[in-house]
Parts: structure tokens; C-alpha cells; sequence
């Protein structure tokens, strides 16, 4: 049986387009969740900048990142437009960084600018995680592909604005009850771009059984951590 996996969903502060800033802010909120998994929002690198350059592996801003994660031990999936181009999720650990996922399902003038990628999961401690983007996670068959690649979690980043702070709930909510495992939600908090003045924040992490175990405020640099056991 694995160990328990403790996990945390953070919300920082993001400069637009500002990686450097934005890399010092990840790198205080791994070191605040005290996870071995911290998960942020969609983008959280960039901001939601649907013209915003891709990060790749070697960018030298992203060493805060990665010597915070050697000091605690995190894997950090940190949202960022990555090489394809797609919106991405790179995955940062003591011993540096690589792209992990893709956004499958696109939204609106997202198909302008990116390209989708594949369903994916990282395993971590025997724990396997599939990874989401947003829109993903209100795609049915999104979780469906990806629990069938063999999951023990769903975590994802996502951007919603403040009046659809519930949407991120009802969608783990759902796919607990469909695939019987755990969800971790990252959702930004604050203005970004592409019309989100006001985001929801509230990012969570729920239950095998759709139970909503902690919750972050709406505010910016809030976390919520919990602890998956089997």
C-alpha cells in the first residue's frame, strides 16, 4: 500500500508575463505548503497571456523553483505556455524541470495560439496523478482517458472568474464520484489576462468520495494542503 501523499494547492500572486517575479512567488509558496506535491493554477507562471512565450526546461528563472523543491522535497506542477506551443504544466523537483502535460481541450482563442497535447499522469511515492487544465476537467471523457491510463488523483490548474467559483467543485465533485479518486484543484486568485479582472480563487482538494477536505480563500497567496491516503 503506498504511503500517504501530502499535496497542496496554491494560489500566488502573478505579475503579467513577469516570470522572473512569478518564479520567486512559487518558489515561497512551495516552501509555505510544507507538500510533497504543491500544485498551481493554469498559467501560473505567465498569467493567463494567451500571447505569453514558452518556458522551457532549461529557462535559468526558473532556478528559485527548483532549489525550493530541493530544500523541501516538493514536486511542484507549475501551470506555464510550454514548448508545442501548448499551455502546459511543467513538473520541478530538486533535480530540475520538465513538461508534463499539455492541455487537451482547448478553449476559443486558446486554438489560436496553442496546440492540444495528450492525457499524462506522473507518478510520485507509488501515488499516480493525472494531470488537467481547466477546461479539461469539464470534458467528461478528459477524466475518463486519463483514468484509464491508471490514477490515483486528478489535479489540476485552472483560471475561472469570480462568479464561477463553484465550477471548479461541481466538476471534481464529479469526477470523485465517476472514477473513485482523489481531486486537487489550483485555482487562480487576482487579475490576470484575457478578460479575468476577477478570478475565483477557492482552489481545493477533495475526497476519493467528493468530500471537500480543505479549501483556500479567494484571495491571492492562499494554500490549502491535505493528505492522500488510501
Amino acid at each position: 500500500m503506498e504511503q500517504p501523499l501530502s499535496i497542496a494547492v496554491a494560489q500566488p500572486r502573478c505579475a503579467a508575463h513577469d516570470v522572473t517575479a512569478n518564479a520567486l512567488a512559487h518558489a515561497e509558496a512551495v516552501r509555505a505548503a510544507d507538500a510533497r506535491v504543491v500544485v498551481f493554477p493554469e498559467m501560473s507562471l505567465t498569467g493567463y497571456e494567451l500571447d505569453a512565450a514558452p518556458v522551457y526546461p532549461d529557462d535559468e528563472r526558473l532556478a528559485p523553483i527548483v532549489a525550493a523543491c530541493a530544500e523541501t522535497g516538493t514536486l511542484a506542477l507549475v501551470g506555464a505556455p510550454v514548448p508545442g506551443p501548448r499551455i502546459g504544466i511543467l513538473a520541478v523537483d530538486g533535480h530540475g524541470v520538465r513538461v508534463a502535460y499539455g492541455k487537451v481541450y482547448l478553449h476559443g482563442s486558446e486554438a489560436i495560439h496553442f496546440v492540444p497535447g495528450e492525457p499524462a499522469v506522473v507518478e510520485v511515492d507509488g501515488w499516480r496523478l493525472g494531470l488537467a487544465v481547466c477546461r479539461d476537467t469539464g470534458i467528461p471523457e478528459h477524466a475518463a482517458k486519463t483514468a484509464a491510463l491508471g490514477i490515483d488523483g486528478y489535479v489540476a490548474g485552472v483560471v475561472h472568474a469570480d462568479h464561477e467559483a463553484e465550477v471548479h467543485s461541481e466538476r471534481a465533485r464529479r469526477v470523485a464520484a465517476d472514477h473513485g479518486v482523489w481531486v486537487a484543484v489550483a485555482a487562480f486568485a487576482g487579475p490576470t489576462g484575457g478578460g479575468f479582472d476577477r478570478t475565483s480563487g477557492r482552489s481545493g482538494i477533495w475526497s476519493a468520495e467528493g468530500e471537500l477536505i480543505a479549501e483556500a480563500s479567494a484571495a491571492p497567496d492562499g494554500i490549502a494542503r491535505a493528505v492522500f491516503i488510501k
